[in-house]
């Protein structure tokens, strides 16, 4: 049963993250993770919506052997084991360094904005489809309200927003690709001008908020106005209604209760639970 609290629990242990939206683009971003981190000397993690695109069956494209041996170059790596020059390497590292460790990390995601972006670039070139990147916007320019989502939730937006135009409502969605490092400048781009943006959180840090919530609030221009909500959790579906549904009351005027919204819960549960918790033993 799918959602995102797996993989966004490790959005500080310094790999690169990227979404896959279909399966199409899981096989694509799966090459590109290799010439990633062949350049940027970082691990690359893949992300797969569990069962929604594991467990579908669907027709891809699946790149034919030479063109992805033409595409990663030859890989000449920059440490390895060599038996004839033996050396060892601590797995703890103390305060004498830990604070320029954690400084090149940092440095390094940075860096890898910019290859991330390249490579996407070199394989809509190489391989004409346009897998990976940094973001994906759709029907955005003159949107009123944009849905900020990751993973297969995309294409589901996107359906919805195509359903939604046909009545007149300018909705558009903006599927973040690359989670980490987290595209502040491009996002900040790709919001400027929209009025609203509504987040769809598909992992929850308990205690601070929505997940990519909080990276969207930091990074979102101030003429932005930034909404969350919690949908999707533990497999529970997403569906074109019920992000639809989301727009229209966002145009209506509805505003989440508190900073986030559990938008697809069972509230009469959740607040029978409350009082029977508060009530006297």
């Amino acid at each position: 049963w799918n959602d995102h609290s797996d993989a966004l629990s490790q959005r500080d242990s310094g790999w690169l993250q990227l979404f896959a939206s279909s399966n199409q683009e899981a096989a694509d971003l799966h090459v590109q993770a290799f010439a990633l981190a062949e350049r940027v000397s970082l691990p690359v993690m893949v992300c797969m919506d569990g069962f929604v695109l594991t467990h579908a069956m669907e027709e891809i494209d699946v790149p034919e052997q030479e063109a992805v041996d033409a595409f990663l170059p030859p890989f000449r790596p920059r440490q390895w084991l060599d038996p004839d020059h033996p050396v060892t390497i601590g797995a703890m590292v103390g305060p004498e360094a830990f604070t320029e460790v954690k400084c090149l990390m940092v440095q390094r995601q940075r860096r890898a904005l910019d290859a991330v972006a390249a490579v996407g670039e070199e394989f809509r070139a190489a391989f004409g489809r346009d897998s990976g990147g940094l973001l994906r916007p759709y029907r955005t320019d003159d949107a009123e309200v944009v849905l900020v989502v990751m993973g297969s939730a995309w294409g589901t937006a996107a359906d919805a927003v195509d359903a939604l135009r046909v009545d007149g409502v300018r909705a558009g969605v903006l599927g973040v690709t690359c989670y980490r490092p987290w595209p502040a400048e491009a996002l900040h781009d790709a919001l400027s001008g929209v009025p609203r943006a509504v987040v769809v959180n598909r992992a929850v840090g308990v205690g601070s908020g929505g997940t990519l919530g909080q990276d969207v609030r930091v990074s979102a221009p101030d003429g932005t106005e930034v909404c969350e909500v919690v949908m999707g959790l533990g497999g529970r579906p997403v569906t074109r209604a019920a992000l639809a549904d989301l727009v229209c009351d966002v145009l209506d005027g509805w505003e989440p209760v508190g900073v986030l919204d559990f938008r697809d819960a069972d509230h009469t549960v959740v607040a029978r639970e409350l009082v029977r918790e508060e009530a006297p033993s």
